[in-house]
């Protein structure tokens, strides 16, 4: 046999192989408690912990080269917790904060060995674990097999909701009302408690992508929002981070994705952790840290992403929101220039009395405003009777408003 050939079928032995040495390595051993109390803290969102053994790194790291080698090429490249302490940190970032009360289902995006999902589940917390690599599956689906009900395997993939296709998805792409109906979460309203967290890792070739996209979905209450306040916790690179949280006044950071963000969601840091703490799917085991000129790098942060109750209570609707997020776009395409002038340039005479009354300086630079302030220009101009919409031109705005990842 040649050297790196696997002979045919060899992928399904190995798979099997795989996912029946995990099973009988990793069964679950249910505590034994009263049944009437486990129903009890079921009821309320909470889970007795199941006792699961959490791999070490080492072994976690292993099977995801194993899993790797068995994979057809043109596998995506992906980061995966395999450090059990880093999976407990994970966990107890989750649950800090978390109010009295049943707890909300979480659905962890792209588990890979399932080091963060076991932690979680020793936590007693009911978790989705959505599955884009069918090869991670069966060691999945027999760690769910071996729990009463705290544990759903899906295959799918988060990253992939919801694509502007016709007809049929194919997956592990999938809409976002057929994930919740399998969650069994139903909408609530928007002012309503969080009805679901949400852990991922954001892919790192389409991360600025990912998050315009989310961005648009949680202005227009489409996707994941049709369903109320969704709570994003991602880890997302640290030059991002610095973009979603910067200040008016720092040129490189401050851009139309941290006014947007900043407007939409209370951003929280939760956790900073090197690259080399995560494992990647790599053949040749590398970090690929990506590279930044103007801003630090040097971690990935675990951030925490919840929409604001107030969002939609003002003049800013979902109708609207679409109006809103281009003026801002348009708005910090030059952040050096002048308020004034771009309220010229879209043939709006009484731009400086608009000024006045929102008590914003005549001569402040794009780069000046903070996020509020935006959206209460955006608010009068939506009031005042010299607005039109038509300065968005169609082909701008439709060609970035449905981002396709």
């Amino acid at each position: 046999m040649l050297a790196g050939r696997a002979p045919p079928g060899a992928a399904d032995c190995c798979r099997r192989f795989l996912a029946a040495a995990l099973a009988a390595g990793l069964r679950p051993l249910l505590c034994g408690l009263p049944p009437c109390w486990v129903t009890a803290r079921r009821a309320a969102g909470q889970w007795p912990s199941p006792g699961l053994r959490v791999p070490e790194a080492a072994e976690a790291e292993r099977l995801v080269q194993q899993v790797q080698r068995v994979q057809r090429t043109g596998v995506l490249f992906r980061r995966f917790i395999a450090c059990p302490q880093l999976a407990r940190t994970v966990q107890r970032c989750l649950q800090d904060g978390a109010c009295p009360g049943p707890q909300p289902v979480l659905l962890e995006c792209a588990p890979g060995p399932g080091i963060l999902t076991r932690t979680l589940l020793n936590a007693g917390v009911r978790v989705v674990a959505l599955e884009s690599n069918s090869a991670f599956l069966p060691n999945l689906q027999s760690l769910e097999n071996s729990l009463d009900g705290q544990l759903k395997v899906i295959y799918g993939d988060f990253f992939r909701l919801d694509p502007l296709v016709t007809g049929t998805v194919k997956p592990p792409a999938m809409r976002s009302d057929k994930l919740f109906e399998t969650m069994g979460v139903a909408a609530v309203p928007w002012r309503a408690d969080v009805p679901v967290k949400i852990f991922g890792i954001l892919p790192q070739k389409k991360e600025r992508n990912t998050l315009w996209r989310l961005l648009f979905a949680l202005y227009e209450c489409s996707s994941i929002y049709r369903y109320g306040r969704v709570e994003l916790n991602i880890f997302i690179s640290e030059k991002e981070y610095k973009v979603l949280t910067a200040k008016p006044g720092e040129t490189r950071a401050y851009q139309a994705l941290t006014v947007l963000w900043q407007v939409g969601c209370e951003i929280q840091l939760l956790h900073m952790e090197p690259w080399s703490s995560f494992v990647t799917n790599l053949k040749n085991g590398g970090l690929a840290v990506p590279k930044s000129t103007w801003l630090p790098n040097d971690h990935l942060c675990l951030v925490r992403l919840t929409p604001q109750q107030n969002l939609f209570t003002g003049g800013l609707k979902p109708t609207n929101s679409a109006t809103f997020i281009f003026m801002v776009k348009q708005c910090l395409a030059k952040p050096k220039s002048r308020l004034t002038d771009r309220l010229n340039s879209w043939s709006l005479d009484n731009g400086g009395k608009l000024l006045r009354e929102l008590e914003i300086p005549r001569n402040a630079e794009a780069r000046d405003l903070y996020p509020e302030d935006y959206r209460r220009l955006f608010e009068a101009l939506q009031n005042s009777s010299m607005f039109t919409e038509t300065w968005f031109h169609d082909d701008v705005l439709e060609s970035i408003r449905h981002i396709n990842l």
